[in-house]
């Protein structure tokens, strides 16, 4: 069995991201470039590295070398010896790309497909990156702004019309009938021409005073990031969500969304696939994308912490997340494999000193896990039949 480490994220430059955010909570200095994600986990895109007993390793390796000392053998067995979850925290400063991911049977053919046609999985290309599923689950730490699920169509159809875009009348007449995944189709299968024409002139009508201000001001800004890009159009047929600290969204397989702005901690299956239909210069599968998407319209729902320990429960096996505002001593129940993270103040976790932006691994091992200090804390674990996180009550631990 392994015993607890400190743990090393690896931080993604992506354009979107912010040039001071995820530098303020890990107390250093702003590198001048965009950070856009901090990533905690075994992901071997990125692996974390465990520092443990004077000898820095990466994640993924530690946990290959010893899966059932590191994760358990339930878990070993369950996720094929990886660990199921990654950690991130998300620092957004521009809009995402429009983006959708599959459930598990559709990531198991599209990648088996991409393999048939001898696509490498590295390929700029590539959809598809594993067999797994992507569900997610974000957190937000600073007033958070999205746009996800479909809106009822009449919305998006009043929204369309007010623009006064002749283009648009196919679309706003299929919404108008209820029928959103139809509405989606005939935008993304425009022909490349027309459909720029089209995004140029909604990013214009965004910019002009009327109805669904929010929505237009958020139309405006994507358009001007992405000119030409009919995913500008396909934006505004998404529920605009506004998330404030302490309150999550889950986004199951097949959800449409775009992330515009703030800071977040986000949990989700270990997986990359990640199916674009623009508003971003990486691939862009249209075909992919219809496939997986579920344009049924529904309430977004968003579940706020309700106390200074509050656990965000989702029906994947792969995590659970819980918020901890840590204000002294406090011992949790634990079987592991988790990561606990820092966000803000200074924490003592299974032994070790962290800080903002500083987790702790905590591999498998009945028992309880005891922590100390101010600040707040999130820990990632397995979900589905595993304990969820629950405190067992204040512990005299000792500084």
């Amino acid at each position: 069995m392994g015993t607890p480490g400190v743990l090393v994220g690896a931080v993604q430059p992506y354009a979107w991201g912010s040039r001071e955010a995820l530098a303020r909570i890990m107390g250093a200095a702003p590198t001048g470039e965009p950070q856009a994600e901090l990533w905690l986990g075994a992901h071997p895109r990125a692996p974390s590295v465990l520092r443990r007993n004077g000898i820095d390793r990466p994640l993924n390796q530690v946990i290959a070398d010893d899966p059932i000392g590191e994760l358990g053998a339930a878990a070993a067995a369950g996720f094929g010896g990886e660990l199921p979850f990654l950690l991130k925290v998300l620092a957004v400063d521009q809009p995402l790309s429009l983006q959708a991911h599959p459930t598990r049977s559709q990531a198991r053919e599209g990648f088996d497909a991409e393999d048939k046609r001898g696509v490498p999985v590295d390929a700029d290309h590539r959809s598809y990156r594993d067999r797994n599923h992507k569900p997610e689950l974000i957190c937000a730490l600073q007033p958070f702004t999205a746009l996800c699920g479909f809106r009822p169509p009449g919305a998006a159809a009043s929204l369309f019309d007010s623009m006064g875009i002749a283009d648009l009348s196919p679309a706003i007449g299929l919404l108008e009938r209820g029928q959103a995944a139809l509405a989606l189709r005939w935008l993304l299968e425009r022909p490349p021409d027309v459909a720029a024409a089209i995004a140029e002139r909604v990013a214009a009508a965004c910019s002009a005073p009327g109805p669904f201000p929010e929505e237009r001001r958020w139309g405006a800004r994507i358009g001007e990031r992405h000119p030409g890009d009919i995913g500008v159009a396909v934006a505004l047929l998404l529920n605009l969500v506004r998330l404030q600290p302490g309150q999550a969204l889950f986004l199951p397989a097949g959800i449409l969304h775009v992330y515009l702005h703030g800071v977040a901690v986000e949990i989700m299956a270990n997986s990359d696939n990640v199916l674009r239909g623009g508003l971003t210069g990486k691939h862009v599968d249209v075909a992919a994308l219809l496939d997986v998407v579920d344009c049924r319209p529904g309430d977004v729902l968003v579940e706020s912490a309700t106390g200074p320990c509050f656990t965000f429960r989702t029906a994947v096996p792969d995590f659970s997340l819980t918020r901890v505002e840590l204000a002294g001593p406090q011992r949790f129940a634990a079987r592991g494999p988790q990561i606990v993270l820092c966000v803000s103040g200074r924490v003592r976790v299974a032994g070790c000193e962290i800080a903002g932006g500083q987790a702790v691994w905590v591999p498998a091992g009945e028992g309880e896990l005891d922590m100390t200090g101010t600040g707040l804390v999130f820990r990632a674990a397995l979900g589905g039949e595993q304990p969820m996180a629950a405190p067992l009550g204040v512990a005299a631990l000792g500084g």
